[in-house]
């Protein structure tokens, strides 16, 4: 299980053919990185699989390889559309499963020679790969590079977003407790037969496709991620794409996407992520991968106000994103105006 959607084998993938299963999507949420928190946001879940759903659609209409096989209502398997026009709000996703063999950690280090030894040649790449179209304030880019690195004519990172010439993608960590970013190099070894420059150009579709779909419905598309299947020479796009939970949005200005959470939680919860961010560091100190263990503080729930403004945002954002009212939910611009006042 993922920390805020369920994961079921129908099928389990073997070394040489694909497996079959579904994402079951709740109404959890996690941020940074503590996995599932106290609350639930309610019908978070459903818009999820919905601006999911959509995406791998039209990635696959493109000609996109995707793991994804469609959407499940009732335990039929169907195409979004379908599911929408019937009145349904799905949760449920098909996909094709590949094998995701355990990462070992031992004293000096994580052991992926043995994760690819396992895996062969039907494998999960033990990857994100990030794509950055800007550059807000407190982004880590900002600690890893100087602008003239990226094509910007200023010496210093500005205080405002900055939007890149180009967009720049980075490679990190994915089955590591602490994600980390990885040098090119070391991003090609941890990838195994996946090759690097498959894999970045394949970011770099998605991304383009991201920000063409987000600019017609009248977001901007900042920056996400996408992780990537293996299968006997191919590779596909996995896990889920293009949603408020992976990737970051606006909306004329207005940030939509689970930023506005991670927001509200520094602002109403200071200690908690100092907390968080002190026992990680910890960990990586002493090389261990159990960070929460050495966390002295555990996360609040929200309050009823919030988890309902949070759940409007999910909601009338799909409905903004997919054109279709999908959800029963305040319009967009109403529902943004409310998370300013959070």
């Amino acid at each position: 299980m993922t920390s805020v959607k369920e994961f079921r084998i129908d099928e389990e993938p073997t070394a040489t053919e694909l497996g079959k299963g579904a994402f079951v999507f709740t109404d959890d949420y996690s941020v940074f990185d503590w996995g599932k928190m106290p609350d639930e946001i309610p019908a978070k879940g459903a818009s999820l699989c919905t601006m999911g759903a959509y995406n791998f659609e039209q990635l696959d209409a493109a000609g996109i390889g995707t793991h994804y096989e469609g959407v499940l209502v009732d335990g039929e398997l169907t195409d979004l559309q379908t599911a929408i026009d019937a009145g349904s709000q799905p949760r449920e996703m098909a996909i094709s499963l590949t094998q995701v063999p355990k990462l070992p950690h031992e004293t000096d280090g994580y052991d992926y020679e043995t994760y690819h030894d396992t895996a062969g040649e039907n494998y999960l790449v033990p990857l994100e790969i990030v794509f950055r179209n800007t550059v807000p304030a407190g982004s880590s880019l900002r600690e890893r590079s100087a602008p003239p690195d990226h094509g910007l004519d200023t010496a210093e990172w500005p205080d405002e977003v900055v939007e890149l010439p180009e967009p720049v993608v980075e490679f990190s960590t994915k089955y590591e407790e602490q994600d980390r970013y990885l040098p090119r190099e070391e991003a090609d070894r941890i990838a195994g037969q996946a090759d690097i420059d498959a894999l970045e150009a394949v970011a770099r579709e998605v991304n383009e496709y991201l920000n063409r779909q987000a600019a017609e419905a009248g977001f901007a598309h900042e920056d996400g991620k996408i992780e990537c299947l293996y299968y006997q020479g191919e590779i596909y796009v996995a896990d889920v794409v293009g949603t408020f939970d992976e990737n970051r949005f606006s909306y004329e200005g207005k940030e939509i996407s689970k930023e506005v959470i991670r927001q509200y939680h520094k602002r109403t919860q200071p200690a908690w992520v100092e907390a968080v961010s002190e026992a990680k560091a910890t960990a990586s100190e002493r090389n261990r991968a159990d960070w929460k263990a050495l966390c002295e503080r555990q996360p609040e729930p929200l309050e009823g106000h919030s988890i309902e403004v949070a759940s409007n945002l999910y909601q009338a954002g799909t409905n903004a994103y997919v054109g279709q009212e999908v959800f029963d939910a305040p319009a967009i611009e109403d529902t943004l105006e409310r998370v300013e006042r959070l």
